[in-house]
């Protein structure tokens, strides 16, 4: 029986990114039309791609692909045709444009770009780092960072740290908690280096509130009170002042806006408080 919702088969010999960002842009000119994406990476013989098309030849659906061996290619085309499934092949024309172009044959060989693109590995490097030195997990991380961010809890230091990997910056983050000092490390770090994210009290209260409501705790417990909150804010603006970093005030503000005072510090060796 064929569902009435259109999927879009994403299908390459290397992780797909390319293949589903041009199908998603293609979708969006219809406002999505609720269209559904499943993106298959890594499939490289002729058995996997058999059991995705008959799969897909149970939906009302399409494969989108990037396959660059022109066996695996002619088959997929070849055994989708049989079951009535369109396929769309997303680097074929480009690559048959750029070899007009220069005169040389391709290569076929899969993930080239990623393997020719240092970007893609130095992101990915700043993604697992960002990922192992969260929330001062460990602290020895910091001496390898490219920017230590601090702050008392809620203050996003997470989410910028994931932010700042994509753009390829290691990123850790160390929790100021008046109970627990923070590593000597810090101490030694260039200030430029550190970053410190303050926020409004009474924003805090009501962060700290709702992630109470979500965690199904009481909304009165310490963690949110006031007088805890002033109490972590004064420990952390003198840990900061002792660190002599810049210090921005993440109030109200997108994950994107404080990220971009963060690289402005970080490129630009500008340490005034934000």
């Amino acid at each position: 029986m064929i569902k009435e919702k259109p999927i879009i088969y994403v299908i390459s010999d290397s992780l797909g990114e390319t293949a589903e960002f041009v199908a998603r842009a293609a979708a969006s000119q219809f406002n999505g039309a609720g269209v559904e994406f499943r993106r298959i990476p890594y499939v490289s013989d002729e058995e996997h791609l058999i059991e995705i098309i008959e799969e897909a030849s149970q939906y009302n659906s399409l494969i989108a692909y990037t396959l660059v061996l022109e066996d695996l290619k002619h088959f997929l085309e070849v055994e989708a045709a049989k079951r009535n499934v369109p396929t769309v092949d997303i680097l074929g024309p480009m690559m048959k444009g750029v070899h007009k172009l220069t005169g040389y044959e391709p290569r076929r060989e899969p993930g080239l770009l990623h393997k020719l693109d240092d970007d893609y590995f130095r992101k990915i490097e700043a993604i697992e780092f960002a990922v192992k030195y969260d929330d001062g997990k460990d602290p020895r991380g910091i001496i390898y960072a490219d920017i230590v961010l601090i702050g008392v809890s809620r203050t996003s230091k997470t989410p910028l740290c994931m932010y700042l990997a994509h753009k390829r910056i290691k990123a850790a983050n160390i929790p100021l908690v008046p109970e627990v000092s923070p590593p000597e490390e810090l101490y030694n770090l260039s200030k430029n280096k550190v970053v410190g994210l303050t926020i409004k009290p009474h924003l805090l209260n009501e962060i700290r509130q709702e992630r109470l409501k979500t965690l199904g705790l009481v909304s009165n417990a310490d963690y949110a009170s006031m007088e805890r909150i002033l109490a972590e804010l004064d420990y952390a603006e003198t840990i900061m002042k002792r660190v002599g970093c810049p210090v921005i005030d993440v109030s109200n503000k997108a994950v994107e806006e404080t990220a971009s005072k963060i690289l402005q510090i970080f490129y630009r060796g500008d340490n005034g408080v934000k």
